[in-house]
This record gives C-alpha cells, structure tokens and sequence, in this order.
C-alpha cells in the first residue's frame, strides 16, 4: 500500500499495521468528504496483502467522529455506493465488519451517533476513560440509527440496555460505556495509544490465515445480515425528512447543532428540545 494522506485522513503503515487519523475538522462530521476518504482507504488497505490491521485515531481529542452532517445526507450516502454498491454508509461499515482486515478503534472524544456506529463496526474499541463520549441521540431528533447501532448495541448489550442508550439519546462515559459492552476497556489516555498499538503489531505479526479464519466464523454468529443493516438505513433515509424530524432538527440548529461548542454536551442539547 502507497502510504498518503486524505484530505480527511493521515495514514502511515508500520510491520503489518495501518495507522489512520481522522482529521475533519472543525469537529469530524461524517461528510461526503470523510466518507470518500474513508471508502479509499478501506480499498487501498484491502488491495495491500502486507496490510492485516487498521487502527483509526483521531486528530482531535474533542471529537472522533462526531455523527453524519445531516445538511449532506444525499450527498455522503452517493459516497458510500463505491464500496458498498448502495446509497447507505450502513452498509459501507457492515462491508468493514466483513472485512478480512481486523480493525481497531482508539477513541478519544466523542462518537456519537453514526460516530458511534461507525466504531462499532470495527472489530475492536478501547477507549480513553477522561475524554470518550458515547452517545446514539437520533431519537431526540426524531428518526432512529441508520448505519448499524440497533444491530450492534442489542447484540452486545442486551435489549434492556440497548433500549435506554437509544430511547434517551444520553451522553456516556467510558466507563460506563465499558461496563454496558460498547467498548473492550475505558483505560487511562496515558496508556490507550501503547496497548492497542502492542496490540495491534501482535496481531499483524501472527500468520494471517488464523485470524480470518477466526474473524469470518465470529461474523457469522454476531453480525447482523445485510438485510437488517438495509433496512435500518433505509428507515433512517425516510425518517430524516418527516416533519417531525425536520422540526427538532431546525430546533437544534438554533441552539447549535453541528457546532463544535454546542455539541460538547449534545445530551444537554437534545433535553432542551422537549422544551422548544
């Protein structure tokens, strides 16, 4: 693999293992731009045999992935059919579940929303205790996760716990977040970057076979079939655009949404809209 850098994303390769940084900035919205560097690199990775791990930072301890722009809806899905072969970053992130590359999240800052899904269709997440946010808020807009957060969060936390992360839309630390089964571990930031690189290079350096081998049969007991991840989007695609949503959302963009200070305490945010 030619290491490069996106316009949205810095990757270096070392022994086996791709490093990617997402840098959107001013706060890491998935865009089309994002989307398309993000499609790239999973093709670039996937065509490079020496490449058997991707790790994803951030650049911005604030923000990993914050959630879609929904102001370019149209435009981030038309980015998605080039990996996916459909109009739903849904299924662009199931693709990357299925992948044989084995796929880790180091997460500082927030991820919520598709943020969230997004993480959790990599293989593995770890996460820094002071700094990670967790959130899945689509229901205080009005429409519900589009990209793979119904399928994962009930699969990994039960229906009871699944209900209350998503029926609130409530923001969650990382410890919390570890003990509900969002992520592997909340660790402290001074030691996340150094154990999921260990990790990774330790993974990278045993023979390949075993870990797809390994991979594909745990895929085929605990991810979702294309269908649901379809379905789930396609609910979402017609959600966004209902009156009800369109008004919480006009709502929100009053109060900030889609702003770096505002969404630093997006849960706030969503409250204050039942008010409006």
């Amino acid at each position: 693999m030619v290491e490069r850098d996106f316009e949205t994303i810095k990757a270096h390769r070392h022994a086996g293992v791709l490093f990617a940084a997402l840098t959107a900035p001013p706060m890491n919205l998935l865009g089309p731009e994002l989307v398309r560097d993000l499609v790239a690199l999973i093709q670039l990775a996937e065509a490079d045999e020496a490449t058997r791990v991707v790790v994803f930072t951030s650049a911005d301890p604030d923000y990993f992935i914050s959630h879609v722009d929904v102001t370019k809806v149209n435009e981030y899905r038309q980015e998605a059919v080039k990996l996916a072969g459909e109009a739903s970053i849904g299924l662009l992130f199931r693709h990357l579940s299925a992948s044989r590359l084995v796929t880790i999240a180091q997460i500082e800052g927030r991820v919520r929303a598709a943020g969230s899904e997004f993480v959790l269709a990599c293989d593995m997440r770890f996460a820094a205790r002071e700094s990670a946010i967790f959130s899945q808020p689509e229901a205080g807009l009005g429409v519900s996760p589009g990209a793979g957060g119904i399928q994962h969060l009930t699969r990994l936390m039960g229906r009871a716990r699944a209900l209350e992360v998503m029926l609130s839309g409530e923001d969650y630390d990382a410890d919390l977040a570890e003990r509900y089964g969002w992520i592997n571990r909340a660790m402290p930031a001074t030691a996340l970057g150094g154990f999921v690189r260990s990790l990774a290079l330790r993974i990278a350096a045993f023979p390949n076979p075993g870990s797809v081998a390994i991979k594909d049969r745990v895929n085929a007991i605990a991810l979702a079939p294309v269908e649901d991840f379809r379905r789930d989007s396609d609910l979402f695609g017609r959600g966004i655009v209902k009156p009800e949503a369109q008004k919480q959302l006009n709502a929100a963009f009053k109060r900030g949404f889609q702003t770096r200070e505002a969404e630093m305490s997006l849960g706030h945010l969503l409250g204050v809209l039942v008010d409006a």
